[in-house]
């Protein structure tokens, strides 16, 4: 009995103890609770209130930038009202890093003129926006002639209480970056521009976000950051139009963050873009507060779950349990990140390994092209033929390395495209020169028509273009089986701009085709087809990436369709800018060709023929067989129009038809063989014959001068006479050459000898240095300077000869020669004192070009 009472007053202790603890983390909880709820309720009160004060002051920002430019062209606009000259007055205005083009149209005309001297019309400006800064219509955002995003406002010009002409000025969007916070949110925040009736992403301030790619368009957003709510994007979508502002919270990359949509200028633009709630939180101090009694709470609580089980016998155990739990976490921590290395060791070793593939392509054109260089060495035509191909191959063989050591760039958005002007001709003979020898070693049927081009040159980036075609291309080889076809065409779309042509790119074979489940992939890095047959063909797996990626870059667009078995069709769809003036004019008025005739059984290469002379100015008639080409050429014989040269088809009877030609037109008329491949035999059925040739198909305006300067070249038995501007060009010039490599600086010294140039060549920039300094006054016209170079880089030589106190120490021309051929590189250059840059390995022609600028 005496037992059984002292047992009871343990039992009541144990669950005394057991009772306070349980009451203490009871209130410790609802205080937790209690604070937590206060808490989240602050926090969400004070991310709206923070983020539409940052928002408002960005937006009342980039209006009053509008509301500025306004107010200048109205100044503008006044100025030219009282001037005696306005086209002048136009013509004046140099443009700058924010306007970059003003343009004038005199009331009653529909045609004005730029400050660029460049015909103006309104035609390719979109006001039907139906925005205005103040009382100015704005178009809609897009891209103009240098590659940025840009808008234009329209204002009256008032003279005498009359609107006598039209003002137009064209402002960069990229001026807003000047202007607007550079690290919003400590930099967590991300902020885009965004152009409301296009939905085009036109701006993302540098600093801004935790990702430096930009997206495309607001579809592209949504897709990035996983927003797929059909309802939400509705919603967002109608207050887009109503010009309206809207916030909602969505989980982005695991953060919860809060996305905005804010209006500019009554919905002209959009401020969009998110911000992680935790970057708000630092902001708040009644937030902070509570967090920081969250911390106190707990740590309270800590502390006395400690105290209470101290005296547990458990503690030991638990103790010991905790260690192994975190030794065992720490173990497999260490082994996921000893897989992650392995896997990434084996991706790059893959990857190195795949890209020799695509670097042998065009080593196996330059090589193949070499040897029968070798076999033909006497065959000037064909020497010069191989040598181009040579050329187109090795610049794609250093694109290919350029994309390997710019890959990083690929992916994080930063490409930059280099704009020039090309032709269609030169684009289609280098991916020839390449695809056309993989194809004939499989015995594949290579098949490349161009058809509806109304224009052969163009303005846009060669290389980037060429570089999308060979990937396309080398593909269809690769994946399909010998004796295959393959499929290169370029179509002329309708034109949605005068000043632009729109064609569609379109390769396709019959080869193995894709599963619908690897098209959904076919663009995403390091990815590849994976069946039995195709796992015999080596390749990178970035082709396809840096497709999609290049032609977005460009404005286009990129579509595949696919079917296992039965081959695959890819299509890019781009417009690219036509020069204001086509090329060779003056060729086809010294020879004095207005009319040609042309004969093919194909309509659609009768039309392109057609249309290219148009372009230039040059009367084509087309016939569809021989007959029909006789009769016409004896019509115009009759009456006294003689054709000044004649295209005949090949494989049409194209001997018999030339030697009945021969009868009817006079000898001195050259004769074209138009032929589908470059063919020994298609060469010996056009040479025998005095003042014939031969043509490859497609036409082009270009080639067909080629093959008349060649038949030129037959007949006067001697090398073409170089033109003036060549000939002269460098003779005489005397140079000074940073150069430390002793090979390069051989080619180099050789390559100016032949050009009738001197030059001395210095191992350093400090021996340039002294060397200049030494030298008299107008001893060197130029500076070649390379940038890699031991005891001092070409950056500090150059930098260092334009402070030195000579008269021609800030004159003469420094242009830097060097393998850095990045953008970045180029700018370091500029900034250096040098005049321009041109990349490693030379180009003459791009070399000559570049000192004629700076050489008078």
């Amino acid at each position: 009995m005496v037992i059984v009472m002292n047992k009871k007053p343990k039992r009541n202790g144990k669950g005394s103890l057991l009772f306070s603890i349980i009451l203490v983390f009871c209130i410790l909880g609802a205080v937790v609770f209690s604070v937590a709820r206060k808490t989240s309720r602050e926090m969400s009160e004070s991310a709206i209130n923070n983020l539409s004060d940052s928002l408002a002051l960005v937006k009342g920002t980039i209006e009053a930038i509008l509301v500025k430019e306004a107010e200048f062209q109205d100044f503008i606009a006044q100025e030219i009202a009282v001037s005696r000259d306005p086209y002048g007055f136009i013509r004046s205005y140099n443009k700058n890093h924010t306007i970059t083009r003003v343009s004038l149209i005199m009331e009653g005309e529909t045609e004005g003129i730029s400050n660029t001297g460049e015909p103006f019309t309104e035609n390719d400006l979109d006001f039907s926006f139906g925005k205005r800064v103040g009382t100015m219509p704005l178009t809609q955002s897009y891209l103009n002639d240098m590659g940025t995003w840009a808008y234009t406002m329209k204002c009256p010009v008032i003279k005498d209480g009359k609107e006598m002409a039209a003002l137009y000025i064209e402002h960069t969007i990229d001026s807003f970056e000047m202007i607007l916070p550079d690290d919003l949110y400590d930099g967590k925040a991300m902020l885009y521009v965004m152009d409301s009736k296009s939905e085009r992403l036109v701006l993302k301030p540098t600093g801004m976000g935790e990702r430096d790619a930009g997206h495309l368009n607001l579809a592209d957003f949504y897709r990035a950051n996983n927003i797929m709510d059909e309802k939400l994007q509705a919603k967002v979508a109608q207050t887009i139009r109503d010009g309206e502002n809207i916030m909602f919270y969505h989980d982005i990359r695991n953060k919860n963050s809060l996305i905005y949509m804010w209006g500019v200028n009554d919905g002209a633009f959009y401020l969009i873009g998110y911000v992680p709630i935790e970057a708000i939180q630092q902001e708040g101090r009644s937030v902070n507060q509570n967090i920081l009694i969250v911390v106190i709470v707990m740590l309270i609580a800590f502390f006395l779950c400690c105290i209470l089980y101290f005296f547990s016998q458990k503690q030991q155990e638990t103790i010991r349990k905790e260690q192994e739990a975190e030794r065992e976490i720490y173990n497999k921590q260490l082994a996921e990140a000893l897989h992650a290395a392995q896997i990434a060791s084996n991706s790059k070793t893959t990857f190195l390994s795949n890209m020799s593939h695509d670097i042998r392509t065009p080593m196996n054109a330059i090589l193949g092209f070499t040897t029968l260089l070798s076999r033909d060495a006497d065959n000037p035509v064909k020497v010069r033929e191989y040598t181009k191909k040579i050329t187109s191959s090795g610049q794609h063989l250093l694109s290919l390395i350029n994309d390997v050591l710019d890959v990083s760039k690929i992916e994080s958005g930063k490409m930059v495209l280099t704009i020039g002007e090309f032709t269609l001709n030169d684009l289609v003979s280098s991916v020839d020169a390449i695809i056309r020898p993989m194809a004939r070693e499989k015995n594949q049927i290579y098949h490349v028509t161009v058809t509806d081009i109304h224009h052969e040159y163009l303005i846009g980036d060669e290389t980037r273009i060429n570089q999308v075609l060979i990937n396309l291309l080398s593909n269809s080889v690769k994946y399909t089986p010998a004796g295959g076809n393959i499929w290169f065409r370029i179509i002329g779309q309708k034109q949605r701009s005068a000043q632009y042509e729109y064609i569609r790119i379109e390769v396709e074979d019959d080869g193995y085709g894709m599963t619908p489940e690897f098209l959904e992939t076919i663009f995403d890095a390091f990815t590849r087809a994976e069946n039995s047959t195709t796992n015999k063909v080596q390749g990178a797996g970035l082709g396809m990436a840096i497709t999609k990626n290049i032609v977005e870059l460009m404005g286009g667009t990129i579509e595949v369709f696919s079917e296992v078995n039965k081959g695959t069709l890819f299509k890019v769809d781009l417009e690219l800018r036509i020069p204001s003036k086509q090329s060779d004019e003056q060729f086809w008025t010294e020879s004095g060709i207005t009319r040609v005739l042309a004969m093919d059984e194909s309509a659609d290469t009768c039309k392109s023929i057609e249309m290219l002379m148009k372009d230039i100015g040059i009367t084509a008639d087309t016939a569809l067989s021989s007959q029909e080409a006789l009769e016409m050429a004896r019509h115009a014989v009759d009456n006294g129009e003689c054709y000044q040269a004649v295209l005949l088809e090949a494989d049409m009877d194209g001997a018999k038809t030339a030697e009945k030609l021969r009868e009817i037109i006079p000898e001195a008329v050259p004769i074209l063989f138009l032929t589908s491949c470059e063919s020994d035999d298609a060469h010996r059925e056009a040479s025998p014959a005095e003042n014939t040739g031969y043509l490859m198909k497609p036409f082009f305006v270009s080639a067909f001068k080629e093959a008349l300067l060649g038949i030129r070249l037959s007949a006067d038995n001697h090398r073409p006479e170089a033109s003036p501007e060549e000939d002269v060009l460098l003779k005489g010039m005397h140079f000074l050459v940073a150069e430390d490599n002793d090979i390069n600086a051989e080619i180099l010294s050789e390559l100016l000898d032949m050009e009738g140039a001197a030059c001395e060549i210095a191992e350093n920039g400090q021996l340039v240095l002294e060397r200049f300094e030494r030298a008299a006054v107008g001893e060197f016209d130029a500076i070649l300077m390379d940038v890699q170079m031991p005891v001092m880089n070409g950056y500090e030589a150059a930098a260092k000869i334009r402070l030195l106190k000579r008269p021609d120490a800030g004159s003469i021309p420094i242009i830097a020669m060097t393998a850095n051929a990045f953008a970045e590189d180029v700018k370091d250059a500029l900034n250096a004192g040098m005049n321009a840059h041109v990349a490693k390995p030379i180009n003459m022609d791009i070399l000559k070009k570049t000192i004629c600028q700076y050489i008078s």
